[in-house]
């Protein structure tokens, strides 16, 4: 007796992923494109989110580019009654957009910095999650991007360690709250992620030894397809060559 094919569990789900244009973001929304989720991609710029959306068009899903500014209230909301309009729900939602800062010490930190950071970071995290939220549903699921510094305070780093610490504590508070609504809340700690960021602060750190953004994404994908009554609840992802 042949059994039938086993529908792929993401295959025509609807995922936003913020801060989409590049690095774990994009590889994140390549890897649901290519198992068939239609995507909701957002960036600052709206070129950058456009020129992202024609590389994805590859997989023949549906690929909805949006610029916006996930620090500003105003535009998270727009955004999230847009997606409302256009696709009714959401099925998964990756708070991926996030800042660095430059290595520099609490002392010489500007304070400019430290509220940019802890803008993007922290309080976008948190706005696009209450705007997505009315339009999830028992069985969907969300995902915060944070990173090891969410648990190992890095030097010279504070107001990327406090917004990631911080995120973790919103994570796992959410958790809790939707526990009994049937929606997951997964936390991803990366480790060393050879991205674009490392310019910031460290243009000569050794990418051959860190874990490729592909390799990110390929682990939260398989995260993703796991029946929610067997869910994890956090996602390390550390180099084997121990950097950092």
């Amino acid at each position: 007796m042949s059994r039938k094919p086993q529908v792929d569990a993401l295959k025509s789900k609807i995922a936003v992923v913020t801060g989409a244009s590049r690095g774990i973001g994009f590889a994140i929304a390549q890897a649901l494109a290519a198992a068939g989720a239609n995507l909701v991609i957002t960036s600052r710029k709206s070129a950058d989110a456009e020129s992202a959306a024609e590389r994805l068009a590859e997989h023949g899903v549906r690929v909805l580019p949006m610029q916006c500014d996930v620090r500003d209230e105003v535009a998270v909301e727009r955004m999230f009654q847009a997606i409302k309009d256009d696709f009714g729900s959401v099925d998964i939602l990756i708070n991926n957009a996030g800042r660095s800062q430059a290595q520099v010490s609490i002392e010489k930190l500007p304070t400019e910095i430290w509220r940019d950071v802890l803008a993007t970071n922290l309080t976008g995290t948190f706005l696009c999650t209450r705007a997505a939220l009315s339009l999830m549903r028992k069985g969907s699921t969300i995902v915060n991007n944070l990173s090891a510094a969410a648990e190992h305070a890095f030097t010279n780093f504070s107001a990327y360690n406090v917004s990631k610490a911080g995120a973790l504590a919103f994570t796992n508070t959410l958790r809790e709250e939707l526990r009994e609504r049937g929606i997951r809340v997964l936390a991803l700690l990366p480790g060393a992620t050879d991205t674009d960021i490392w310019q910031q602060f460290w243009p000569d750190a050794p990418r051959e030894k860190m874990v490729s953004p592909a390799d990110v994404a390929s682990v939260l994908i398989a995260a993703l397809r796991v029946s929610p009554a067997g869910a994890v609840d956090e996602i390390r992802i550390n180099p084997s060559s121990g950097v950092l």
